[in-house]
Order: structure tokens, then C-alpha cells, then sequence
């Protein structure tokens, strides 16, 4: 155990999806932990705010566009991170999609969104950095999953396919790259409300629905989620690999 448990002085950190929800929290809470910061998001995305708010910590914050979707720019994008800082320790691959639609209305456009961002582009991600990764002997992979890849939630058919894609990509690749020193985890929250939950949760009747599922009676905040994040990120959580952290207030425990 490190005397100051979860630090991650001078590591640096990449986070993909950082302009808002859960990658901008993520961000902040790696650069209070002492990480510097690669963030991202699609071009056109301002990142100001959470550079401004990371940036407080007194931590280098490097912004480059990103769209997971294309891979020239996942190429690009992890090169310019290795340029800035030299190296890539934690990669947090968050960037991803929710537009939920019953099962007998999802079109191929709708699968294919889902699957490029979510699945293919965070795939691509990691193993971009893994490669950089590999020849310094340490890493940490985080992919955000959601609890929606362990359970279904009605109207969500192919968000939960792959969520739970995901999760198995963060097992197998854990399994794989574990002789290198890299861990790959996936982090699995509950409803946080975000750009991509807020519509929803703001019906009466569908928030009921979640919170009567929550044992704990409230929905998790995005700095929940970020302490997962920052404890899988750090030395403390080496023993911890091919895993699935949820941080669901006990959902999937029923």
C-alpha cells in the first residue's frame, strides 16, 4: 500500500468524452489525485470548463479534438498526447452514446452509431494506448461501462448490447495485456444525470422506475463515479484487473 493512498502524482491521463458528465468529473478528480491531463472530445466540443476546473490543481492540461468514431483521429489524437507529455499512463476510455429506442424501432443507423462509439471507437482507443503503454511495463485502462451491460433496462436494447460488450473487452484485454503491467477494468454506474440521462430522467414516471430499483434511494453523481475511477487508476488497485466495478447503490445485487 502507498503511503498516500490513490495518488497518482506525475501520471499522465488521457479521458475521452471530457467536455461534460462523467469524463469531466473524471478529469478533475484525476488531476486533484495529482494526474496530468490529456482530454478529449469530438471536434467542435469546448473543453474550457474542465480544463479551467482540472487546471486548478496546478496540473498540465493538454485539449485535443478526438472523434472515437474515425480512426485516423484516434492515431492522431493519442500521438499528439505522447508528443505533449511523452508518455501515457491512464487512459479512461468514456466517450460514448445513449439513444434509447424499443427494440422494434432501432435501425441499422441507430446500431451502428452505438456500436462505432461505444464498442469500436473505445476498442481503438485502448489499444492505441496500449502500445504506448507496453514498453514502460504500467498501465491502467478504464472503459465506462454501465450496469446497463449486467442487467436490461426496457428501451435500451443496444446501449445494454454494448455495455456489455464493454465489459467483456475490458475482461479479455485485461487477461491479455496483464503480462505487460497494464490493468484493464470497466466501471459500471447506475443513472447519473448527464446530457445523455437528463431527458429521461426527468419523466416522473421513468425516474420512479429507477429510483424504486436503487436500494439506496438516490441516483449516483458523476464524482461517484469518478472516485471509482481514480482508485482503479492508481497503484493501490494493481491486484485489481479483468474486473467490473459497479457503482449502482446495489441494483444489480437484485
Amino acid at each position: 500500500m502507498s503511503e498516500a493512498m490513490f495518488r497518482l502524482d506525475n501520471k499522465v491521463a488521457v479521458i475521452t468524452g471530457a467536455a461534460t458528465g462523467l469524463g469531466a468529473a473524471a478529469a478533475v478528480a484525476l488531476a486533484s489525485a495529482g494526474a496530468h491531463l490529456g482530454i478529449s472530445d469530438r471536434p467542435g466540443e469546448s473543453l474550457e470548463d474542465v480544463a479551467a476546473n482540472a487546471g486548478q490543481y496546478g496540473r498540465r492540461v493538454f485539449k485535443f479534438a478526438m472523434d472515437v468514431r474515425v480512426l485516423d483521429q484516434i492515431q492522431a489524437g493519442i500521438a499528439a498526447v505522447e508528443s505533449e507529455f511523452g508518455h501515457i499512463d491512464i487512459l479512461v476510455n468514456n466517450a460514448g452514446i445513449n439513444r434509447p429506442t424499443p427494440g422494434l424501432e432501432v435501425t441499422p443507423e441507430n446500431w451502428d452509431d452505438h456500436y462505432a462509439t461505444n464498442v469500436k471507437g473505445g476498442f481503438f482507443v485502448a489499444q492505441a494506448a496500449a502500445k504506448l503503454m507496453i514498453p514502460r511495463g504500467w498501465g491502467r485502462i478504464i472503459f465506462i461501462a454501465s450496469q446497463s451491460g449486467l442487467i436490461a433496462i426496457p428501451g435500451q436494447c443496444v446501449y445494454c448490447s454494448t455495455k456489455g460488450a464493454m465489459i467483456q473487452l475490458a475482461r479479455a484485454l485485461g487477461v491479455e495485456w496483464a503480462k505487460h503491467g497494464i490493468t484493464v477494468n470497466a466501471v459500471a454506474p447506475t443513472f447519473v444525470e448527464t446530457n445523455l440521462t437528463r431527458d429521461r430522467l426527468q419523466d416522473p414516471e421513468f425516474l420512479r422506475f429507477v429510483l424504486g430499483k436503487i436500494p439506496c434511494g438516490k441516483l449516483a453523481t458523476p464524482q461517484d463515479v469518478a472516485a471509482a475511477v481514480v482508485y482503479l487508476a492508481s497503484e493501490d488497485a494493481g491486484m485489481v484487473n479483468a474486473s467490473v466495478l459497479t457503482v449502482d447503490g446495489g441494483w444489480t445485487a437484485w
